[in-house]
């Protein structure tokens, strides 16, 4: 069997080390940069299954190189680390398409239960709906992850494609937030909150094209996904 692959940028080589080493203990591959400007080469070349990003770096920051990730890969899971303690950092951090956030000093116990569960949540599956289904003009394509309207067409990344698919199969029904939460992200946290608003947010802006589909905010309980 493969190892994990981690890609693990950070420029305190002293912690770096430490943290390599610590991985390397635990069956983990780690791929480790320091320099920001040649992450996204090392991303495109060796192909990690999770990111680990510190994001104060020299010559290009986590958060630009995040971004710069998503660009080419919407799945693959990103952990930001970091010195920063302001929510607005937390939240650009997720709008950038972040898994997760862990502030700095940190245990490696907690480093690695974060890395484990983003990736037993990437290969789980949630429901076992699948097949083609339609919403008003769209066609939503499950297995493969595709959703379109006749004039375009839309890959979703994993965990869109199971928020979607989740909302409708609840469709016309209040569904808890804290549920959704709970079984795409593992819990409720502030972090995954604040990361479920990014993705209904997207999942809006993708069926906008269909006024009667309509994602509603059922304020301090959660979301009804309707037709009208």
């Amino acid at each position: 069997m493969s190892k994990t692959k981690v890609l693990y940028v950070e420029d305190e080589l002293f912690l770096g080390k430490i943290v390599r080493e610590s991985l390397e203990s635990r069956g983990f591959e780690v791929v480790m940069e320091s320099d920001g400007s040649r992450v996204l080469g090392l991303f495109k070349n060796t192909k990690p299954d999770i990111c680990v990003l510190d994001i104060m770096l020299p010559n290009k920051d986590g958060f630009t190189i995040a971004d710069e990730i998503r660009e080419i890969d919407e799945e693959v899971p990103i952990i930001f680390l970091t010195a920063k303690t302001q929510t607005e950092d937390v939240v650009k951090g997720f709008n950038l398409g972040g898994n997760d956030y862990i502030r700095k000093p940190f245990s490696m116990e907690e480093l690695i239960v974060r890395i484990q569960h983003l990736l037993r949540n990437r290969t789980e599956t949630v429901t076992k709906l699948s097949g083609t289904v339609s919403m008003g003009t769209y066609t939503f394509q499950i297995s493969r992850q595709i959703l379109h309207n006749g004039k375009e067409e839309r890959k979703l990344s994993f965990r869109e494609s199971e928020l979607l698919k989740m909302l409708y199969e609840n469709r016309d029904r209040i569904i808890d937030r804290k549920d959704i939460l709970n079984l795409l992200w593992g819990n409720d946290s502030f972090f995954n909150s604040r990361n479920l608003d990014v993705y209904i947010t997207k999942l809006r802006s993708y069926l906008k094209e269909d006024p009667s589909l309509e994602i509603i905010t059922i304020k301090g309980i959660g979301y009804r996904f309707v037709k009208a």
